[in-house]
C-alpha cells in the first residue's frame, strides 16, 4: 500500500517547503472561491456565457505580459521579496472585490478590472514562487515535492469551488468568498516573510528588462522536448477547458437536480481538481515512470476524451465523474511537465522559464474560457464542450507527429 501513496518526506524534512506548501494551499482555496464567485456574479448580471468567458480574456492579457517579465524579475532579484509583494497585490485585488460587492456596485467592467489586477500580480509573482522550490528542495526530492505541490494546487481547485459555491448559496452573498480570499493571501505574505533570503545565483542577469526576457525565450531554441511540454498543455487547456460554461450548464443541463445553482457551479468546478487530488495522493507508481513524454501524451488524450464524454451527459453525478477523470489525467501531465522543466533548466534560467510556464499553465485556461464562451455563444454549450475535447485529441496527435522523439523522453537521461 505504501508504494501506492505519495512521498511526503519533503513536508517532514524541509521546514521552508512545509511553510510554502501550507500558504500556497490556503491561498489556492481562496483564489478558487473568488473564481467561482466572479463567474456567478457576472452570469447573474448578464446571463451570458460569453461575458463569463471574457473574464478569462481579461486575466490572460496581464498573464502574458507580466508572466514573462515576472520570470525575468525572479532571476535578477530576491525571489522571496517578489513573492511577498505579489501576495500583497493579490490581497488588495480581493479586497476591492469585497468592497464592490458590499456597496452593490453591479459593474461588470469593474469586475474585469479587479480580475485583471489580480492576474497581473499573480503573473509577476508565480515564477518566483515556483522557482523557489528547486532552491529549497534537493534534486532527489523534487518529483516528490512536485507531487505534493500538485496536490496542494488541486485541493485548492476542489475545496475552493465547493466551499465558495456552498457559502454563496447559503448566504446569498459573493462577498463572503472574496473576504476569505483576502485573508488567505495574508497567510501567503506571512509564509514568504519566513523564508530565507533567495538572491540571484552566479550567472544570473543583473537587469530584468526586455533583453533578459528575450534571452529566456531564446533558451528554448532547439529544445524541442521543452517546447512540446508547453505546446501540448496549450492545446489541452485552450480547447478542452469548459470552465466558463459551468454557470450556464448548471442552469440548463441539470434543472433542480442538486441544490442551488451556486452549489452546482461549485461542484462542477471542483470535480476536475478532486480527480487530480486523488491521482496525486496515489501517485506512488508515477514516481517509477521514466518514459515521461509518452505519459504526457496519453494523459492529454485521456483529458480530451473525458471532456468530450462530459459534453454528452445530462446527469449531474455522471458529469462530475467524467470531469474528475479528466482532472486526474491532467494532473499526470502536469506532474511530468513540471519535473521536466525543473530538471532540464539551469537555475539562472529557471525564473524566466517559469515565467513562460506560468503564461502557458495559467494563461491557457483563461484563453480556454474565452474560446469556450465564444463557441457556446454561436453553437451552444454542448457543442462547445464536445468539439473542444475532440479537437484536443486531434491536435495532440498531430503535435506528436511533428516531434516523435518526445515519446522517447526518459527522465533518467533528460534531453531538453
Amino acid at each position: 500500500m505504501a508504494k501506492l501513496l505519495m512521498d511526503t518526506s519533503p513536508l517532514r524534512e524541509i521546514p521552508a517547503y512545509r511553510r510554502l506548501f501550507t500558504a500556497i494551499s490556503i491561498s489556492n482555496v481562496g483564489q478558487q472561491m473568488t473564481s467561482v464567485a466572479v463567474g456567478i456574479q457576472v452570469y447573474q448580471m448578464t446571463h451570458s456565457s460569453f461575458a463569463v468567458g471574457l473574464v478569462g480574456l481579461f486575466q490572460l492579457l496581464p498573464l502574458i505580459s507580466l508572466g514573462l517579465f515576472g520570470g525575468a524579475l525572479s532571476d535578477s532579484f530576491d525571489r522571496r521579496i517578489i513573492g511577498m509583494v505579489s501576495a500583497i497585490g493579490m490581497a488588495t485585488a480581493s479586497a476591492m472585490l469585497v468592497v464592490q460587492s458590499i456597496v452593490h456596485l453591479n459593474s461588470v467592467p469593474f469586475l474585469y478590472v479587479c480580475v485583471a489586477l489580480a492576474s497581473a500580480f499573480f503573473a509577476a509573482g508565480n515564477p518566483a514562487r515556483q522557482s523557489i522550490i528547486p532552491r529549497i528542495v534537493p534534486r532527489e526530492k523534487l518529483q516528490a515535492a512536485n507531487s505534493l505541490s500538485m496536490l496542494s494546487w488541486n485541493l485548492g481547485f476542489s475545496v475552493g469551488p465547493l466551499l465558495g459555491g456552498i457559502l454563496i448559496g447559503v448566504t446569498g452573498k459573493v462577498s463572503v468568498a472574496y473576504a476569505v480570499d483576502t485573508v488567505a493571501f495574508g497567510v501567503m505574505v506571512w509564509a514568504m516573510s519566513r523564508l530565507p533570503s533567495l538572491p540571484p545565483q552566479l550567472g544570473a542577469p543583473t537587469r530584468a528588462g526586455f533583453a533578459s526576457v528575450a534571452e529566456g525565450i531564446n533558451f528554448l531554441r532547439g529544445k524541442r522536448n521543452l517546447q512540446m511540454s508547453f505546446y501540448i498543455d496549450i492545446i489541452a487547456m485552450v480547447f478542452g477547458m469548459p470552465r466558463a460554461l459551468f454557470p450556464a450548464i448548471a442552469v440548463h443541463w441539470y434543472g433542480e437536480s442538486m441544490g442551488s445553482v451556486a452549489a452546482r457551479v461549485g461542484l462542477l468546478t471542483a470535480a476536475p481538481a478532486a480527480g487530480a487530488a486523488i491521482s496525486s495522493i496515489f501517485s506512488g507508481p508515477l514516481q517509477r515512470v521514466y518514459k515521461q513524454g509518452q505519459a504526457i501524451v496519453w494523459a492529454v488524450i485521456g483529458w480530451g476524451a473525458a471532456i468530450a464524454a462530459f459534453g454528452f451527459t445530462r446527469q449531474l453525478w455522471v458529469g462530475v465523474l467524467f470531469l474528475a477523470i479528466a482532472g486526474a489525467a491532467d494532473n499526470v501531465s502536469a506532474l511530468y511537465r513540471t519535473t521536466m522543466l525543473q530538471i532540464a533548466v539551469p537555475d539562472e534560467y529557471r525564473g524566466r522559464l517559469q515565467g513562460i510556464f506560468t503564461v502557458v499553465v495559467a494563461g491557457g485556461p483563461r484563453l480556454g474560457d474565452f474560446e469556450a464562451g465564444a463557441v457556446a455563444a454561436v453553437a451552444g454549450e454542448a457543442f462547445s464542450v464536445i468539439s473542444g475535447g475532440l479537437t484536443c485529441i486531434a491536435l495532440s496527435l498531430m503535435l506528436v507527429t511533428w516531434h516523435k522523439p518526445f515519446l522517447d523522453y526518459d527522465s533518467r537521461k533528460p534531453v531538453s
